[in-house]
């Protein structure tokens, strides 16, 4: 995750005509929050009837546009990660 973290900034730092996160990140927080609805979808209906393959490729496409959101939003993924630990109440 933080090797993928890294190249999101680096997209967003050093943007790229060729680069679908740049093209994203120019697109607005809008348009990328849409896309990770849109992405919550897929995984529900994969997750229902498309088998375990199909729920892991939606599950990617979910996280690589939520990492996006963080990332428009400067909330960076290290907060999230965070904010889980704060969760845990294990013994």
């Amino acid at each position: 995750m933080a090797a993928l973290w890294n190249t999101l900034q680096d997209r967003h730092d050093n943007p790229s005509a060729a680069s679908y996160t740049s093209q994203l990140l120019r697109a607005g927080e809008d348009e990328i929050a849409k896309k990770v609805g849109e992405e919550a979808i897929e995984v529900i209906l994969a997750a229902k009837s498309q088998g375990t393959q199909r729920l892991i490729e939606e599950a990617a496409d979910l996280t690589y546009h939520l990492l996006v959101l963080l990332l428009a939003q400067g909330a960076p993924w290290d907060d999230v990660l965070e904010e889980l630990a704060s969760r845990h109440q294990g013994p």
